[in-house]
């Protein structure tokens, strides 16, 4: 069954949205390496790779309801930051922007009566819920560690050691 158009369109922008988001954490991995925190580095680009694979999710849900997939631009991301706090503030605020984005595609399913789109959603609010909760936690512990070298070569490694 069909997705209704404007439901389609926001799908698709949600597409749009997660590629923007890996090609940030991307960026956001760059900054890293060249600042030789390889930990972080990693880290940001498991998440790069998830947030393509999300992309690949909505878009495979889109084509299966029989619907057109347009991807949008997606924009070259900040690529300069001051320090390591203000690149979890970035990743912080992305992970947001995508959680409320994926909170009006649930409220737009369930207004439009589209009870196929709902437990696809529900999957992905469970799993933003998580992933604002360790980008809070990394980001309290850089602010905990104060600029610190040593606390934030500590942070580095624990990151580096995180499982794609």
């Amino acid at each position: 069954m069909r997705l209704p158009d404007q439901l389609a369109d926001a799908f698709n922008d949600q597409v749009t949205m997660e590629l923007s988001s890996s090609v940030a954490y991307l960026q956001m991995s760059a900054h890293f390496d060249s600042a030789n925190l390889v930990g972080m580095a990693s880290w940001m680009r498991a998440q790069a790779d998830e947030e393509r694979e999300h992309a690949h999710r909505f878009l495979e849900f889109v084509l299966d309801r029989g619907n057109p997939v347009v991807i949008g631009a997606v924009e070259a991301p900040r690529a300069e930051f001051a320090s390591v706090e203000e690149v979890f503030e970035a990743s912080l605020a992305q992970e947001r922007a995508v959680t409320g984005s994926i909170h009006g595609l649930y409220r737009m399913a369930t207004d439009a009566g589209d009870l196929a789109s709902i437990p696809f959603l529900q999957t992905f609010i469970e799993e933003q819920n998580e992933e604002e909760a360790t980008v809070e936690t990394i980001l309290e512990r850089v602010r905990l560690a104060g600029g610190e070298s040593s606390a934030l070569l500590l942070l580095d490694s624990e990151l580096g050691a995180r499982q794609a």
